[in-house]
């Protein structure tokens, strides 16, 4: 592939910082090494020396003093050299690309840690896209992804979407006024782009079909495009088998996946990491190293040492533990919902994620009645309009997340819906 059609100006003028360089030297130098180059503080001075965290099991990491120079450092801009080894062993046995053994020119799989994986999608937008480009994107969509992509100055194709995800004949039809040859011409105006959530997605709760990933793939295939797939909730599936990945079928090399550490062991610590073609994953660790420098370094350093212990089976142990936590809330909510909104709104239960997406009947917008009089009710969604790449569309449907609310509250705030679209609809 040449993923040269894919870089914008600024990224194509990004170069490897030589100061940045000489920390993944360090990192992987024997202790003889003498290093006058680098410019880090001296760990003697800081005041943390060692650390103790309890486990919610009654067990503890300690992190001596030895580690704890490392985690309170600067490190590589790629991230923790043995963090970004557990995490290559993870994303082989899970997903295992048909491109992991091609060399980096021509596509191998590559990995770098970054800042949330929403700061792997801002780089990897802000990597491709120019002022006039197309992008292809769910409609509705994360809005995280639309507010990095408004400002750029892009315009959207949005694509259908229903219970199953994103509808194949909808890119289709969207593709259909280019020829696939047109992704050879630079002075085509072709999409170059298409973002995904392929499971649970924010804010809809619909997750793809294999079927559907299957004729999306073969379709970014035919017109060259890079598949940006965001996938937070791939570990809160509800089904016994988790639905196979895009960067699982990706023979071409055209798939760049963003993982997540927020939803299944803390969004504080603030890591996530893409994973794809070393090309454009290079591009974002060239981002990176000009940004924030590298991921939290203390943040990787508990993460790892936590997985360490745990292994892979272990760590799945765990993520199926969360999975089931939110399959519980899922049907709470979906039982409150029966009790209350029959007749007054329309959803369908998801199979994956957070989050429920309801369409109020005979509301053509939710704008003022969420964001005024449910917050006097005291109780908050978020309107359906938050979701689109016009904020300004009218939109009948409304967001409710049921990660955090007990199934009393739950229940009793769809009550108090219940209550405010009666008062609507009789105004």
């Amino acid at each position: 592939m040449n993923y040269t059609r894919f870089l914008n100006d600024v990224s194509l003028r990004r170069k490897s910082s030589p100061i940045r360089k000489l920390a993944a030297i360090l990192a992987a130098s024997p202790p003889t090494m003498i290093s006058l180059g680098a410019g880090a503080p001296n760990p003697k001075l800081f005041p943390f020396k060692e650390a103790k965290i309890t486990l919610r099991d009654g067990s503890s990491l300690d992190l001596d003093e030895k580690t704890m120079t490392t985690a309170l450092q600067y490190g590589p801009s790629q991230g923790y050299p043995p963090f970004v080894e557990w995490l290559r062993k993870l994303q082989k046995e899970l997903h295992n690309p048909p491109t992991w053994n091609l060399p980096p020119e021509e596509g191998g799989t590559d990995i770098c840690v970054t800042s949330g994986s929403q700061d792997g999608i801002c780089k990897a937008l802000e990597m491709s896209l120019s002022p006039e480009d197309h992008i292809l994107i769910d409609k509705p969509s994360y809005a995280g992804t639309l507010s990095v992509i408004q400002p750029l100055g892009c315009k959207f194709l949005d694509l259908e979407t229903d219970k199953h995800g994103m509808k194949p004949e909808s890119l289709k039809q969207k593709l259909s006024r280019w020829k696939p040859s047109d992704s050879k011409n630079p002075d085509s105006d072709i999409p170059k782009l298409l973002y995904v959530i392929p499971n649970g997605v924010n804010p809809t709760g619909s997750s793809l079909t294999l079927d559907r990933k299957k004729k999306i793939y073969e379709l970014a295939s035919e017109y060259d495009l890079i598949i940006l797939e965001d996938d937070p909730y791939y570990f809160l599936q509800f089904t016994e088998e988790r639905s196979p990945s895009f960067l699982s079928m990706d023979t071409d090399g055209r798939v760049l996946r963003f993982d997540s550490m927020s939803k299944i062991l803390s969004s504080g610590t603030r890591i996530g990491f893409v994973t794809g073609p070393q090309p454009l994953v290079n591009r974002i660790q060239l981002h990176m190293e000009v940004s924030v420098l590298q991921a939290n370094t203390f943040s990787q350093v508990v993460i790892y040492e936590l997985l360490k212990r745990w292994d892979i089976p272990g760590f799945l142990k765990h993520t199926k533990s969360v999975a089931d936590f939110y399959e519980k809330q899922k049907n709470h909510m979906d039982a409150s919902a029966h009790r209350w909104l029959t007749g007054l709104a329309e959803w369908h239960p998801p199979v994956a994620g957070m989050f429920f997406w309801l369409k109020l009947k005979d509301i053509k917008d939710t704008k003022k009645l969420i964001e005024e009089k449910a917050r006097a009710k005291e109780v908050l969604f978020v309107p359906g309009s938050a979701f689109l790449s016009d904020p300004n569309e009218p939109s009948s449907y409304i967001r409710a997340s049921f990660s955090l609310a007990s199934a009393e509250d739950i229940d009793k705030g769809f009550e108090r819906l219940a209550s405010l679209i009666k008062e609507e609809l009789s105004s």
